[in-house]
């Protein structure tokens, strides 16, 4: 190594001291949200990570994926893949009025939903439809179905409705699967007086709250299970609390 070289390597110890530290100091970080949900990637951590950071302290995708490479960390991959979100084609240009900001001030402000599977023994799957307040990060709307149509989640909009009453000024946010993009759902919405908003086509870090809480719901109720025995028993046990 030339004099000249060893002497920048060496002026340039302390700032790689202190990016070791920052990664060392970031790693905790993303262990601590990983060990609360085993489930999390890097999408939902990064997001997790920024909800409500100022912009000065903000992670991008691609230094936490980084960092969990070189720790080993890595969020649970299911075999078994269903495709809930559909994109549709649509007119109507729907804005993102949350910017991965998954907070509100207060109740009933801000909420945010999404389609999960439900796998039964037989193979088959049933489709559950969340409506979840931002604020309190409880479920305030649901519905259970066979299917994945419109109808699933106008009908968790209206358990919402009914369960806070009404549902005037306040946000939706969702992904841009076909049901949520229908005439049907838009008219729907209208009527409740919610406002709408969605994220990007494919970014599942735009709506991290809904796929977490999915997430975390059927690995506390099936465990180690791969499935629920029966379409009686799944129903049974998600309507419990």
């Amino acid at each position: 190594m030339q004099r000249s070289s060893f002497y920048a390597w060496k002026a340039a110890g302390p700032t790689r001291a202190a990016r070791h530290a920052a990664d060392a100091a970031l790693a905790a970080r993303i262990r601590q949200v990983h060990a609360a949900d085993t489930t999390c990637g890097r999408p939902r951590i990064t997001a997790e990570l920024n909800n409500g950071a100022p912009a000065g302290r903000r992670v991008n995708q691609k230094r936490i994926g980084r960092i969990m490479r070189a720790h080993g960390i890595q969020g649970y991959r299911r075999r078994r893949r269903v495709r809930t979100t559909i994109p549709e084609q649509t007119h109507t240009t729907v804005p993102d009025l949350l910017r991965r900001d998954f907070t509100a001030p207060a109740p009933n402000r801000v909420y945010v939903g999404d389609i999960t599977y439900l796998p039964l023994a037989d193979g088959t799957n049933l489709y559950l439809a969340t409506v979840i307040d931002c604020y309190s990060r409880r479920l305030a709307g649901w519905a259970i179905a066979d299917h994945m149509r419109t109808e699933l989640v106008e009908d968790a909009l209206r358990a919402a409705a009914g369960t806070r009453g009404s549902l005037t000024g306040a946000i939706f946010h969702s992904d841009h699967g076909s049901v949520y993009t229908s005439r049907a759902y838009a008219d729907l919405c209208k009527r409740l007086g919610l406002v709408q908003s969605m994220g990007a086509v494919g970014s599942s870090a735009d709506n991290a709250l809904a796929e977490s809480f999915n997430a975390t719901l059927k690995r506390e109720v099936l465990q180690d299970n791969p499935s629920w025995p029966d379409e009686l028993a799944c129903r049974r046990e998600l309507s419990v609390g």
